[in-house]
């Protein structure tokens, strides 16, 4: 199979999904606040826009099943701020310090799935009030929106993997090999924090060079090479395929009912996005990651996104302290971007072994001008 379709949505960059949401009939409260009524299927707004400053949601679940209400930055990726577990009939705030910029407000019935969105405004702060925060309220936030971003991923990857198994369990290859790529992003996003449950990593995402000798072959490679089998390779009998699904969505559970109980630090969060860019320097810009399927393209997004995400929710403490490295940042991370959408080939990438040789250095040399200032994050973000 030459061409592998990930789902639309995988590079919307965790976008969640548009329908069902308006942003009229339902009245802004007295005091300022902003009312959101979410449902089973809806999610209305009392406005689509508020000035800069302190934003107070009052969010009310007139559904029958339990809610979440978030409201996300413009890439409907990184979790600016987020209420959890709004139970029927239930009303509770949340209170996020939002600057001018573009958001997206979201209601996730049930709290799993994508959920439901809307396009949010902050407009300019109003005359005579600043959008200002201490340093240490400005760790906690970068914290707490990380966090939230985590069990997020750790979410998506548990869906997608339960969707991956019995696809690859059944031999439907066709279904599992278009949900291969996409569904492995959610890891490659969180891969540092997954890399901490030593236990897990092994299981889910070795590689069968990294295995030593009495080793067992599983999770997510083991699938890939059954999948995209080599010259002479034997493909699994259905109880193999069915044992290896079975230890993939069990293990993962496991990795996402752990992350429910995390906690970060401003420095693990600088620390994890330089982790991530020596992911994409030492695996998937070498190919090295994906032997069989060679997705490493998609690896790479998603390991930069990870870093990008880390790199935002930690850029407020940089803003003012050290705006040089902030711009540093930011333009590198733009110019990588750049270089790897050259490569994007309908809702995926190109295959890394369609890339040259010149290809792949120009790849890695804008991973290593990302890299040195990124170094640098740690020390900035914790002074």
């Amino acid at each position: 199979m030459k061409k592998l379709l990930a789902p639309a949505a995988l590079f919307s960059l965790g976008a969640l999904v548009l329908s069902g949401c308006t942003d009229n009939n339902v009245s802004a409260a007295s005091d300022g606040s902003i009312n959101v009524v979410a449902t089973d299927d809806s999610c209305t707004v009392s406005t689509d826009n508020a000035p800069g400053g302190t934003l107070k949601f009052n969010v009310k679940n007139e559904g029958s099943k339990i809610n979440e209400f978030y409201l996300l930055a413009d890439d409907g990726l990184r979790i600016v701020g987020e209420v959890e577990n709004v139970g029927p009939g239930v009303s509770r705030d949340l209170v996020v310090l939002a600057p001018e910029g573009s958001y997206f407000a979201a209601c996730k019935p049930g709290m799993v799935g994508d959920g439901i969105r809307s396009a949010f405004t902050v407009t300019a702060a109003a005359d005579g009030q600043q959008v200002s925060a201490d340093r240490a309220t400005l760790q906690k936030t970068a914290t707490d929106q990380y966090t939230a971003y985590v069990k997020d991923q750790a979410e998506q990857l548990l869906r997608g993997t339960k969707d991956f198994a019995e696809a690859f369990a059944a031999g439907d290859e066709k279904t599992a090999k278009q949900l291969y790529a996409s569904t492995r992003m959610h890891w490659e996003r969180i891969e540092p924090v997954a890399e901490s449950f030593g236990d897990l990593d092994p299981i889910l995402d070795a590689r069968e060079a990294d295995l030593a000798e009495g080793d067992q072959f599983t999770g997510w490679h083991r699938a890939e090479k059954d999948l995209w089998a080599p010259e002479n390779y034997t493909k699994m009998t259905e109880k193999q395929r069915q044992q290896i699904a079975d230890v993939m969505v069990e293990n993962t559970q496991k990795l996402y009912d752990r992350t429910l109980k995390l906690s970060f630090t401003p420095d693990q969060l600088a620390n994890g996005a330089k982790s991530l860019l020596d992911e994409v320097a030492t695996g998937k810009v070498t190919g090295e990651e994906e032997t069989f399927s060679h997705t490493d393209l998609w690896d790479f997004q998603a390991n930069m996104e990870g870093a990008k995400i880390a790199y935002q929710d930690l850029k407020p403490l940089l803003e003012g302290t050290d705006d040089k490295l902030d711009a540093q940042l930011e333009k590198n991370f733009t110019s990588l971007q750049g270089q790897l959408d050259q490569y994007r080939d309908g809702d995926g990438f190109k295959y890394y072994d369609e890339l040259s040789t010149k290809q792949v250095q120009e790849l890695a040399a804008g991973v290593d001008a990302l890299s040195e200032p990124l170094s640098k994050l740690t020390a900035a973000v914790i002074k």
